[in-house]
């Protein structure tokens, strides 16, 4: 039997590391660029251990940060013949590998929350200061800019990377019958108003967001108001 890939209830996780190696690279030769590279790459491992508010699609857990960011730079290739004229999809990839690095220090805002998103922007503005200025100067310079183009949605590639962003815990949501939704007294109303932007970016994928939420109504798993 082919055990690589096998796991189970039964599986021990290893225990955490403890052996005494600095993990600065003091104790070894390292160019000072590839250092701080290193380091960055270091620090956002932290992503694989940030949660958020939606469950894999098995239902089993919650997603982390870390899942979350490759299923959507992977849905953007797939999905990229449904983008705007223009759309550069390597962009767009590199966008949401790095868009939720700044949730490592500010955490996971949960999209319904009102009371969250109050200091979300200070949160995760701080967040990005420290997080990308790991990096050389350079590439500290243009991942933060990415980032910001990102959140300021006014490029063809940010408003497709939004889409990705709405439209993957739709999904989600969807195949695990609005489990979420249900725990937190989520409305109908409040699902199209967040799910707009997917629209705005692709009208082919703003159709099906509107079907998928018009089917978990007739479902019994979305409530309208």
């Amino acid at each position: 039997m082919d055990m690589r890939n096998q796991r189970d209830a039964t599986h021990v996780e290893p225990a955490a590391v403890s052996v005494n190696i600095p993990s600065d690279f003091s104790r070894i030769d390292v160019p000072a660029r590839l250092k701080a590279q290193l380091l960055f790459m270091r620090e956002v491992d932290a992503l694989k251990e940030t949660w958020r508010n939606t469950l894999l699609i098995t239902g089993k857990r919650f997603e982390n940060d870390a899942e979350h960011s490759w299923e959507m730079a992977l849905m953007a290739t797939v999905l990229a013949e449904y983008a705007p004229q223009g759309t550069q999809i390597p962009r767009v990839m590199l966008m949401l590998l790095i868009h939720d690095l700044v949730e490592i220090d500010a955490g996971d805002t949960y999209a319904y929350d009102a009371v969250a998103a109050q200091d979300q922007h200070e949160r995760e503005q701080a967040a990005a200061e420290r997080i990308f200025n790991l990096l050389p100067v350079d590439q500290a310079k243009s991942y933060r800019a990415l980032w910001e183009e990102f959140e300021a949605r006014e490029t063809v590639d940010a408003r497709f990377a939004r889409a990705m962003d709405r439209l993957q815990p739709l999904l989600h949501s969807y195949h695990t019958h609005g489990r979420v939704w249900a725990e937190r007294s989520i409305k109908a109303s409040q699902v199209r108003k967040l799910m707009h932007v997917i629209g705005d970016a692709s009208p082919a994928l703003g159709e099906l967001a509107d079907r998928m939420i018009a089917d978990a109504i007739d479902s019994g798993f979305l409530e309208e108001n």
